[in-house]
């Protein structure tokens, strides 16, 4: 990654790395060691196009699938201090197709697919635990991009890892630092940071007690 850059390819595929920081992706990354713990793919370098298999609600890592990811108002706006890498990968036209079009598959199917949970631990133990409808994040990446004519790694993408995609030679740096810090995120379009839900139910139930 740190080595010559490639000649400019016709497009390019990005793959977002982050860490959250919160009590689950520390529990992550006790395991792991690594700096990052969720793996997203994205289209284009101003991040309006992110997707990946995660959280459908911020704040409980255990309800997961496919997700577009919108850095503006979705998930990660709930984590304001994400720290995140963001890699370039050069490719074809036609591997930028059709990765396109994998991705549209998912759209159209996302509620066919779930979070692949127990896929983690076959990680833990280097033993892939197949599902034909469940990915973890980084798991998906390398399919979406292993289907799409880039295949990256001879070993199953059910074992790959978001710390692989930082160490893999192909991709070029881009950026890293806070998500929030990365300058092609338009500011002006930044919704203000949730409250926690405990926060609003908390403030809810003080607001039934001195009515």
């Amino acid at each position: 990654m740190n080595g010559k850059m490639k000649k400019p390819s016709q497009r390019s595929i990005y793959v977002l790395l982050t860490d959250t920081g919160t009590a689950f992706t520390r529990l992550i990354k006790g395991f792991t060691k690594a700096p990052y713990n969720h793996a997203s793919l994205a289209f284009d370098d101003e991040l309006n196009e992110v997707f990946s298999f995660g959280r459908k609600e911020a704040h409980n890592p255990f309800i997961g699938g496919f997700v577009r990811e919108d850095i503006y108002r979705g998930t990660f706006r709930h984590f304001p201090n994400t720290r995140c890498l963001l890699l370039r990968l050069p490719v074809t036209e036609q591997q930028h197709a059709n990765s396109v079009a994998c991705i549209r598959h998912f759209q159209r199917n996302q509620d066919a697919y779930r979070y692949h949970l127990i896929g983690l631990l076959g990680v833990l133990l280097q033993r892939e635990i197949k599902s034909d409808s469940a990915y973890f994040c980084s798991q998906f990446v390398a399919e979406a991009l292993k289907s799409s004519g880039v295949p990256l790694w001879d070993r199953p993408s059910g074992l790959v890892t978001p710390n692989d995609f930082k160490e893999h030679a192909q991709f070029e740096f881009v950026y890293e630092g806070m998500l929030y810090d990365y300058q092609l995120i338009d500011k002006e379009k930044l919704g203000p940071v949730p409250p926690h839900p405990l926060y609003m139910a908390l403030r809810t139930s003080l607001s039934k007690l001195t009515v």
